[in-house]
């Protein structure tokens, strides 16, 4: 009965689609509005809904740290290869680029990130995570599971897609910059836009939000090594003392948001690590300490690293200690903040407006929050929003990097939808548009 229904939603949505391509131009924004809605039935149908699941859960229960997905890269594969969807294997170490449509332009992709972290899960349940020590705490499960949703949905209608729509797996968003590699592989160099999501533990089901502009912030890690001289805590004239150095170079850090950088441009420091000593009564040789550093505007955290590596070093040599700071840009480069748009912000409104009720779509503030999206809106016109998963009768979810961080299944439809149906429409509405330089070097990617 439920392959029934699958077909006959298929049937369905084509001669909506055959509709919409033969009609007149005074009823095209109609069935367009309607493409949203006809693809959140079909996300919500048993067979597809209990699949996006499976996949979801399995992911979960094999969580694989950044450029270290190669299982989570293998089942893509296998679920791209079932629906007869093209791909390129391996981008960026573990990533994968899937294609579907014409193989033409106008090219727009939808992004998901594939890595867990490395935390130790709380949450007790069937398909809790089995490798110690590593987690899907922050949704990515969810995201892929989405993805390939929309790849599904999306490769039923090929025939109907004015374009091709680029599926991005992408590895290590948690501090690697996947992004950035795949960037640099010029997979994307013909993209005209791209979209990104990411689940919200205090968003309501069924709702969305976004904003145009800056809406996360740019981030940085820094760790630095403040050496003195070891000795006993009876006499300590006779040591050099890192941790009392390590302490004040932590307060004149804070100083740098207080003190030297505009109340109007919003940014953080936070030393988040603190490690040094194992004796009641002995003062360490060395202390090691390390954080992090964000901000919304380019220029603010160029100033930001500059300052804290003077004010670390300065500081320590105030205490007769030396320090050395690292900045792990080869391992952890520095995020750009996250810049919506704006253009493809109204866009967003009306499709997710159409899907879920304009009600529902939200203008949400700017948050300190961090994400590697922002490398591809370096170079791709990109969006970036939230998916609501809160719902009552689940009781409350802790916030992601939690290792109690659960996923409400039913928001999985909503992602699903959405990416297919902003994908769809951009390829519908934006097709006479999309003439640019990168397409009249290149027909396909």
């Amino acid at each position: 009965m439920a392959s029934l229904r699958w077909v006959s939603w298929i049937l369905i949505v084509h001669l909506f689609f055959s509709k919409l391509v033969h009609s007149d131009s005074s009823s095209d924004s109609n069935k367009l509005a309607e493409i949203p809605k006809e693809f959140l039935r079909f996300a919500k149908e048993p067979e597809l809904f209990d699949w996006m699941v499976g996949v979801r859960r399995k992911i979960h229960e094999n969580p694989e740290l950044g450029y270290e997905e190669f299982e989570t890269s293998k089942l893509i594969r296998a679920e791209l290869d079932k629906l007869g969807i093209s791909y390129k294997y391996p981008v960026a170490g573990t990533g994968v680029i899937g294609f579907v449509g014409s193989g033409q332009p106008p090219f727009v992709a939808i992004r998901a990130d594939m890595d867990a972290l490395a935390m130790q899960e709380l949450v007790e349940w069937e398909h809790k995570s089995k490798v110690p020590g590593k987690m899907h705490a922050c949704g990515h499960d969810a995201h892929v599971a989405m993805a390939l949703g929309a790849a599904k949905i999306l490769q039923k209608h090929k025939e109907e897609l004015k374009g091709t729509v680029v599926l991005v797996f992408q590895p290590a968003e948690e501090g690697g910059g996947g992004a950035k590699k795949i960037i640099e592989s010029g997979v994307l160099d013909n993209v005209d836009a791209i979209f990104g999501l990411h689940i919200a533990h205090n968003i309501p089901l069924g709702e969305v939000a976004g904003r145009p502009g800056p809406m996360l912030a740019g981030s940085g890690f820094f760790e630095a090594v403040i050496s003195g001289k070891g000795g006993h805590a009876a006499i300590p004239q006779h040591s050099i003392d890192p941790i009392l150095a390590a302490s004040n170079v932590i307060v004149s850090l804070q100083h740098l948001v207080s003190r030297e950088a505009d109340p109007l441009d919003s940014q953080v420091v936070t030393v988040a690590k603190f490690q040094g000593g194992g004796a009641f009564n002995v003062i360490p040789d060395s202390v090691t300490i390390g954080g992090t550093f964000r901000g919304f505007l380019k220029d603010s955290m160029i100033q930001l690293k500059q300052r804290i590596k003077e004010v670390i070093v300065g500081q320590a040599s105030v205490h007769r200690c030396n320090a050395t700071v690292d900045f792990y840009e080869k391992e952890k480069p520095i995020f750009p903040p996250t810049i919506n748009d704006k253009g493809l912000h109204g866009y967003f409104q009306n499709v997710a407006g159409d899907m879920v009720g304009i009600d529902k779509v939200k203008e949400m503030p700017p948050i300190m929050g961090s994400e590697d999206f922002s490398f591809y809106q370096e170079m791709i016109p990109g969006y970036f929003f939230f998916l609501g998963m809160e719902n009552e009768a689940m009781g409350r979810l802790d916030c992601v990097h939690s290792p109690y961080f659960r996923i409400n299944e039913d928001a999985l439809p909503y992602g699903a939808a959405l990416h297919a149906s902003l994908a769809t429409r951009y390829l519908i509405e934006f097709q006479s548009q999309v003439t640019s330089p990168k397409q009249e070097r290149h027909d396909e990617l």
